[in-house]
């Protein structure tokens, strides 16, 4: 509805009004054109550079294996003494290692093989496909290190927010403690917890994914003998990783609470929970979404140590195995595995930051 004024020239309404520019952390004008806006200028950018990082990725992902000395044939044969020549030749074949091959062959063959979906066989794992080697054990490294993760995460930046919010509380103890705990290595930590949780309080098995005897399958029975077997290293993956986190998500909050959208807020009278939810955390939290998502990508490689500690199968252990073993196969299809998991939990990182901070559409006009 239009309006008039005193010399009877017919006012158009503000487009403005009713826009609050502290609820959308930027300008009015800004938020009428950036509100809703998909940041796609943003995100072609982000896929493009992604794309070339994991061409270059999987092409060290190649030639690395290639440049170590020896290979998974001989350490095959230095354990086998009776195979014939011509066996081992076959198998050098088998496993895309024949010498009368130029590299550029092999690397274009590489690739072909990729695209087909075809990453090898294993010959650390009785000559079993690669694909079927790492679903083996990819379950039981995301679950265990996947929920340990983002238990921590959320414990720590949730844990952080409030303590930076009551900065000079008695909440401040928990920054020193944490960052203690973070600085123990893990290793120590892990067989301090089998000793005092396990073999002198016997609230804990000592190791294994599920005890002997048992066959995975889905029923109650197993699932709970899972969750006992796991509860222990996870729980250390958390108290080992939690200071890191709640110290990154307090300091950040110390940064944002000087800014002055905040103390306008404040003085506007907003609730306080508002403020620390709505405006303060939100923005304090951005640093951490890149941060989660690296480990949530390096996930997928799992913890060595910890996998060594409590025995505990999954992908960390396989690669060190296939490592020493010169399996390249496998060990290409388990970096493969990893550098997907880095890269998609990067791309999610980038989607939610687009949305989620006004910076990044706000570019786009």
């Amino acid at each position: 509805m239009t309006a008039t004024n005193p010399s009877g020239s017919q006012v158009q309404p503000d487009a403005t009004v009713g826009v609050d520019p502290l609820a959308e952390g930027t300008s009015s004008h800004e938020v009428i054109k950036s509100h809703g806006r998909v940041p796609w200028r943003f995100l072609g950018k982000r896929s493009l550079f992604y794309l070339f990082t994991l061409w270059a990725a999987l092409t060290i992902n190649f030639f690395i294996p290639r440049m170590m000395k020896g290979d998974a044939v001989s350490q095959y044969l230095a354990r086998n003494q009776n195979v014939s020549p011509e066996a081992a030749e076959a198998l050098r074949a088998l496993l895309g290692l024949d010498t009368d091959k130029s590299m550029w062959q092999q690397y274009l063959d590489y690739w072909k093989l990729l695209a087909q979906g075809d990453l090898g066989i294993a010959i650390t794992h009785g000559m079993r496909p690669v694909t079927e080697v790492i679903a083996g054990a990819l379950p039981w490294t995301v679950g265990l290190v996947g929920v340990a993760t983002v238990i921590a995460f959320t414990l720590g930046t949730v844990g952080g927010a409030v303590i930076g919010w009551k900065r000079g509380s008695k909440l401040d103890f928990l920054i020193p403690l944490t960052t203690f705990l973070n600085t123990i290595p893990y290793f120590w930590l892990g067989l301090l917890a089998i000793t005092v949780f396990s073999v002198n309080l016997g609230w804990f098995p000592i190791g294994k994914a599920f005890g002997p005897g048992v066959s995975p399958e889905w029923s109650w029975s197993f699932i709970s003998q899972v969750i006992h077997h796991g509860t222990l290293p996870a729980l250390t993956i958390v108290i080992a990783s939690l200071g890191g986190w709640m110290l990154g998500m307090r300091n950040m909050m110390l940064t944002v609470l000087d800014e002055d959208y905040i103390t306008v807020a404040q003085a506007k009278g907003l609730p306080n929970r508002r403020v620390l939810w709505r405006y303060a955390a939100r923005n304090a939290v951005l640093p951490q979404i890149q941060s989660f998502a690296l480990s949530l990508g390096f996930i997928v490689g799992g913890t060595v140590v910890m996998e060594m500690v409590f025995s505990y199968p999954g992908l960390g252990k396989m690669l060190l195995d296939a490592t020493n073993a010169k399996d390249y196969a496998l060990m290409q299809g388990v970096f493969l595995v990893i550098t997907l998991s880095v890269l998609i939990a990067n791309i999610l990182a980038d989607v939610a930051y687009a949305f989620l901070d006004p910076r990044t559409r706000q570019t786009e006009s």
